[in-house]
């Protein structure tokens, strides 16, 4: 669920809140950043938005939809008073006010206090679970409740649903454990108990979430204040004040430098969930997952309390520059407490990069590569990896191993770098344009193959999702236009045909950012395939198309509000690749799965699926929720009873990899442990058979 929410109100002085931040001479002062990005994207977006009503507009709607997407905070009462601002944002934003942020903000924090006694009270004591109301379940909520009174008996409406829910599981559960043959063994709890815990985790989850709002400090407000202004430009341009920057560059590099634990947030404390092998903390030994940070100290400095700290203001002070030294006073699950210190290093996080395997099917071995993204470190001034070289060398890997085809898994990688997604295209195609860009100016760039080199001449299926995005793309399409590849996947990629750039906001610093502005993402391009046709919204459309189980729900970049619009240019310039059988293998292939059991049940499924997702009255009594679960759970049996068999041999992890860090157990147990779920993968079987097939023609 998003952390949106609400409020209208209803007394005088919640007038006079809204009435204040109406005058540029009250409120807020003056905070340059709102001019240095509206200025940036003026400047430098492929589409800039001129500052006036309309994009007042655009900005009012966003700001409260991502507040309160779902409808359980403001009210319509609420939102006829904010409706002030409606047509003025702009002319805030060029003066560097935030009023109607102020605004919308502080119902909001007025909201919070009123409805967090009204759910301590509502969870005090045992609800009516005979009740014959329901809760409608809508997957979008277009209407606010029309006052306060509505919405107060809508929140008690919800609380019912989530405690139903949670003590039908619960009891489900037990009767799970009933009918196993070591029940004995277990305690099971009477209904009175299971019904208070049901309570109690509703409650917490309520009093958790409000707890995120009100740990927002003004700079988090505003810096999501700015996110809703790039948002309206498109959905990928986005603002990055300094630390979420660190977290962007880490997705981009697949290392950082730090402690190598991952962190969450749980009751107010920092807890390690994991420590990264091969990492400083894994060296050092002593803090292990489950341990709880209580304080921070940056070498023999005086150490920080973190207890109730915003997490990610906490993981700045854990992370640092290589070879610094941090302390962390540290709460073990036995209660002791322990100071450890640890030296910081680059932290390399493996599972980021490519990999690969070998898969054996009827005989004949074939490539598998995985590509969790396009990943580039343009900081290391050449020294950094890239994506594009570590395919390179897994190729070269492959090509040793004398694979008869390879299949490169694409699924859920959302993209990365450009250059990266060009320079792997051109691994294989002997020349030739892979990507076609179109700047503000209208102008058209054709972006060649740089390399004359083959690295892999062979079969090659692309394999990808709803989830596969921009380089992905990119890549994918080329290799489709030129006939080099056959696309295996759901019935579209995501839809996402632009291209970005980071781009540091000028101007120093302010009281309110003392590291500096930050950077926004910007959309300064539009890319196009080299048939002409463009992948926004579009997406590419596999060549066999393989059912997927939320094919009902719409999904990608057409789902996002404020996207690109779809449109053509002409075509490149280039030599298909010559494959006489390539037309025959896909037509078997798409036979082939029109005729598999398993994907005819994933069809089924999927409208099943659609059809609940897109609303769904629930019974707020127990005997008619659970008389509901039992429906769908019987709709769902023909599915999840079902025993897929693997259609592939085995999945093997390659052998050089093992021997390369045969003296490290963690990292070996990972080298081998990642292709086990592969066995189970309808999608990556008709692959193989259709690279199977692609061999005998």
């Amino acid at each position: 669920m998003k952390m949106n929410r609400w409020v209208s109100l209803t007394s005088i002085a919640a007038v006079m809140v809204v009435l204040v931040f109406c005058s540029n001479k009250q409120g807020n002062g003056n905070e340059p950043l709102l001019i240095r990005l509206t200025d940036a994207m003026s400047e430098q977006h492929y589409a800039p938005l001129k500052l006036d009503d309309k994009f007042s507009e655009m900005v009012y709607e966003n700001l409260l939809n991502n507040l309160d997407d779902d409808k359980h905070f403001f009210t319509q009462e609420d939102i006829n008073k904010l409706s002030v601002f409606k047509k003025s944002i702009d002319d805030q934003i060029k003066v560097g006010r935030y009023d109607f942020l102020d605004s919308a903000w502080s119902i909001l924090m007025v909201r919070l206090n009123i409805l967090e006694p009204l759910i301590e009270k509502q969870l005090s004591s045992p609800l009516n679970y005979k009740s014959n109301q329901s809760y409608l379940l809508e997957n979008k909520v277009v209407k606010y409740k029309p006052n306060l009174e509505s919405l107060k008996t809508d929140w008690k409406n919800w609380l019912q649903f989530q405690t139903i829910d949670r003590l039908y599981r619960k009891i489900e559960d037990q009767e799970n454990v009933k009918q196993k043959k070591d029940s004995a063994i277990v305690k099971i709890l009477p209904f009175d108990t299971l019904e208070l815990k049901a309570r109690t985790e509703t409650l917490k989850f309520c009093k958790d979430w409000f707890k995120r709002w009100r740990k927002m400090d003004q700079k988090d407000k505003l810096s999501l204040y700015a996110n809703c202004i790039t948002e309206i430009y498109d959905p990928h341009s986005n603002y990055f004040p300094p630390e979420e920057k660190a977290n962007f560059d880490i997705s981009m590099t697949g290392k950082l430098e730090g402690i190598g634990a991952t962190l969450s947030e749980k009751d107010g404390y920092v807890k390690v969930e994991r420590i990264v092998p091969g990492s400083a903390s894994a060296r050092q030994g002593e803090l292990k997952a489950g341990d709880l940070i209580l304080k921070v100290a940056q070498g023999k400095a005086d150490p920080v309390d973190i207890v109730d700290m915003k997490l990610d203001d906490a993981i700045q002070l854990i992370r640092g520059k290589k070879g610094t030294e941090v302390r962390l006073t540290v709460k073990k699950p036995d209660g002791s407490i322990h100071v450890i210190p640890i030296v910081r290093e680059v932290v390399v996080i493996d599972e980021s990069y490519a990999r690969s395997a070998i898969v054996n099917f009827k005989g004949k071995r074939f490539g598998l590569i995985q590509l969790p993204s396009f990943y580039a470190d343009f900081a290391a001034q050449g020294r950094g990896r890239h994506s594009s070289e570590d395919i390179r060398l897994e190729l070269e890997k492959l090509n040793l191993e004398k694979v008869d085809g390879i299949v490169m898994d694409l699924r859920n990688n959302g993209g990365g770098s450009l250059a990266d997604a060009i320079d792997m295209g051109g691994l294989f195609i002997k020349e030739g344009p892979i990507v076609q860009v179109k700047d503000p100016s209208q102008r058209i760039q054709q972006a060649p193959d740089p390399d004359p080199e083959i690295q892999f001449s062979g079969p090659l299926v692309i394999l990808t999702n709803t989830y596969s995005a921009s380089a992905s793309e990119i890549l994918a399409a080329a290799l489709q236009d030129y006939k080099r590849a056959i696309i295996v996947g759901t019935n579209t990629t995501f839809g996402k045909g632009t291209v970005q750039t980071m781009m540091p906001l000028q101007g120093g610093k302010s009281a309110m950012f003392p590291r500096g502005y930050g950077e926004v993402k910007v959309t300064i391009q539009k890319f196009y395939r080299i048939n002409g046709g463009t992948t926004q919204l579009m997406g590419v459309i596999p060549d066999v198309i393989l059912p997927d189980i939320y094919d009902g729900i719409e999904q990608g970049e057409k789902e996002m509000d404020y996207h690109m619009p779809f449109d053509k240019i002409p075509a490149a310039k280039y030599t298909l690749f010559n494959n006489p059988a390539r037309s025959a293998i896909i037509k078997d292939a798409i036979l082939r799965t029109q005729k598999n059991e398993y994907f005819n049940l994933i069809k089924k499924r999927a409208t099943d699926i659609a059809k609940i997702r897109k609303s769904y009255t629930y019974s707020l009594s127990l005997e008619g929720y659970k008389a509901q679960q039992l429906a769908l759970k019987a709709q769902e049996k023909s599915f999840k009873d079902y025993k897929y068999k693997n259609v592939i041999d085995t999945v093997m992890a390659l052998q050089m990899d093992i021997d390369e860090v045969k003296n490290d157990e963690v990292k070996k147990a990972q080298r081998l442990d990642w292709v086990k779920r592969y066995m189970k993968d309808a999608q990556l079987d008709e692959s193989i058979q259709i690279l199977y097939d692609w061999t005998k023609k």
